[in-house]
């Protein structure tokens, strides 16, 4: 058994191989079956509109051979970065500031402690490559700068593209169009986030929404750092993965789609919970086990168990969170 997975992260001790392996082998199939739909797709041009079928394809899970490539093009990281041609370079030779350095540095070694290709012996070892993509980052986007879950983002991006530039694009995809207001100092985007899977819950999961309450267990305790890390470390990797696929091409509705299904999926046994580390004891291990990691029939449910989840829905209730949140202030 390899206890090093393809993305170089190392197996936790209690690894059970023989399910995994049976997944895989299943998976493997529908992989092989996606791959030649993309490649007909493609056809040798680098390109593709944006359509219903795209869409579909991209539900179905992007080939790990055209996942960077399909990122780049439906996140507009591609046309930003041919429009701004060395502009990542720039950035590099620039005029730093030391304080942001020091921040990112601190970080470093905090990043994937698990994954071998962060390693200081590796060759070539990806905290370089990090350090570079966060550093050019955070002098770009001034106003964000450098906030600890951007590593765990930015180190994703590098394993899937192994291309600094590239990453830095998607990475100003995510932070600066795809997901609203997560990673600035007040955060503000997030913890209205947070409390809009509060009312979602509500809506579609009562049951769970009134344990919560009754025992006073705030949702940023148990969620955030599924918004933060977008599942990094909390999902499995090709299941993360997968739901990135979507994330690039239909925004930050699907985090509450993903969130939704997990505590939709897991309602019988959260409310088995009778006192607060015990609710939140719950929401750790539902992410856990065979469900997240047959990430194909997982990513099926997202689109179907949460029922219908509009975008004007979000941005009602986003509207009215953030305004409790300001008001609270």
């Amino acid at each position: 058994f390899c206890r090093v997975d393809p993305y170089g992260f190392e197996r936790p001790e209690d690894f059970d191989y023989a399910s995994y392996e049976a997944f895989f082998s299943r998976y493997l199939v529908v992989l092989t079956r996606r791959a030649i739909k993309w490649s007909k797709l493609l056809k040798g041009n680098n390109s593709i509109q944006k359509s219903l079928k795209v869409k579909r394809y991209i539900r179905k899970g992007i080939p790990n051979e055209h996942r960077a490539l399909i990122w780049m093009i439906v996140s507009g990281a591609q046309t930003n970065m041919e429009q701004n041609p060395g502009y990542y370079h720039r950035l590099l030779e620039g005029e730093k500031n030391d304080k942001l350095l020091e921040a990112i540095r601190t970080d470093m070694n905090r990043t994937f402690p698990d994954n071998v290709k962060f390693r200081k012996t590796a060759d070539p070892c990806l905290q370089h490559a990090l350090y570079n993509v966060l550093v050019a980052y955070g002098h770009h986007n001034k106003a964000v700068g450098y906030c600890q879950g951007m590593n765990f983002i930015a180190g994703y991006l590098i394993l899937i593209t192994k291309n600094e530039e590239e990453s830095f694009w998607l990475l100003d995809a995510l932070i600066g169009r795809i997901l609203p207001d997560y990673y600035s100092p007040a955060m503000l985007g997030l913890k209205t986030d947070q409390e809009v899977l509060g009312e979602l819950v509500k809506m579609k999961v009562p049951a769970v929404a009134e344990l919560m309450e009754r025992h006073g267990v705030m949702w940023t305790l148990v969620v955030s750092r599924w918004f933060i890390c977008l599942f990094i470390d909390i999902l499995p990797v090709e299941t993360v993965l997968r739901i990135w696929d979507c994330l690039f091409y239909e925004g930050s509705k699907i985090i509450f789609r993903v969130a939704l299904t997990l505590i939709k999926q897991h309602q019988a046994f959260i409310l088995e919970a009778t006192n607060f580390p015990d609710i939140c004891e719950k929401f750790k291990q539902i992410t856990k086990g065979a469900f997240v990691t047959e990430c194909h029939s997982f990513m099926e449910k997202i689109f179907t168990d949460p029922g219908s989840l509009s975008m004007a829905t979000i941005n009602k209730l986003r509207e009215t969170c953030r305004e409790k949140l300001l008001s609270q202030g």
